[in-house]
């Protein structure tokens, strides 16, 4: 799969739902769908509202991080991004969105994370404790590293799902995903984005830890820190290649500044452990 398609594409025909920005910043998350099964390709759009306009980069960040994830070989979600014509509220747009394709096996159902740790928990047992439990430890340990690297503020009981065949009684988690609400989302130009401290412990939703994604590192134990492939500085190239059409340059250096940084304070503690 290409990932990215500049030449617009026509997306006219596609129909958006608005699905309130979780993070309770203003403005939504516009979603559609088309196909069937395993043949459903799902469409977002970044942060839009019917005022400003499509205003947001979540759809470039997915792009960057779903870079990441392939760097560290972390299993996860791949997104395309897609240069289209849409319209929303009667209104032609030309913007850049993201495609990811149905991860769900044959007979497989989906249940949020929260949904299904409320069903099945133990008295008294945390959503850490539940994941440990069922044997998810590497995954927590893998998705609470990528959360804190490039601060994705949205990973709430919804954004990580539970896959369940009752016919071959298996359960598992979902591939990685959904990582835009990250690096600088919330920023809206260059020249706001040059007093950001690529540093900052912003306050983050996180349904397994804390409202600190650097605290949320420390739940990983000693000697269980997951097991990646080392960032290098040489992967700059792979996580930015491209992508300048959608966003600044300035914004592709900050968000590589705050990745690079964030992995060797990771490295730091990880070799304190």
């Amino acid at each position: 799969m290409e990932q990215i398609i500049r030449a617009p594409q026509d997306l006219t025909y596609l129909s958006w739902s608005k699905i309130r920005n979780s993070s309770g910043a203003a403005g939504s998350f516009l979603k559609a769908q088309e196909g069937d099964g395993s043949d459903r390709i799902y469409y977002k759009l970044s942060d839009y509202d019917s005022y400003h306009g499509v205003t947001g980069h979540e759809s470039v960040n997915e792009i960057i991080a779903d870079r990441l994830l392939t760097v560290l070989d972390i299993p996860h979600l791949s997104y395309q991004l897609i240069h289209a014509d849409i319209i929303v509220d009667n209104k032609l747009i030309r913007t850049w969105l993201c495609a990811s394709r149905n991860f769900r096996q044959r007979g497989e159902k989906k249940d949020a994370l929260d949904v299904y740790y409320s069903s099945s928990k133990l008295p008294n047992e945390s959503p850490l404790e539940f994941c440990i439990r069922n044997g998810w430890a590497e995954y927590i340990w893998q998705m609470l590293l990528v959360d804190y690297l490039i601060l994705n503020r949205d990973r709430h009981g919804a954004n990580i799902e539970v896959l369940i065949n009752r016919f071959k009684k298996s359960v598992r988690l979902a591939p990685l995903f959904d990582h835009g609400v990250s690096l600088f989302s919330r920023i809206p130009d260059d020249a706001a984005l040059a007093k950001e401290d690529v540093m900052a412990d912003k306050p983050v939703q996180c349904f397994i830890g804390s409202r600190s994604a650097w605290e949320n590192l420390h739940l990983i134990p000693p000697g269980q820190f997951p097991r990646v492939r080392p960032l290098q500085e040489s992967d700059r190239q792979a996580l930015l290649d491209e992508l300048d059409d959608a966003i600044s340059i300035y914004r592709l250096e900050r968000s590589w500044e705050m990745i690079w940084r964030r992995w060797q304070e990771y490295e730091n503690l990880r070799n304190q452990g």
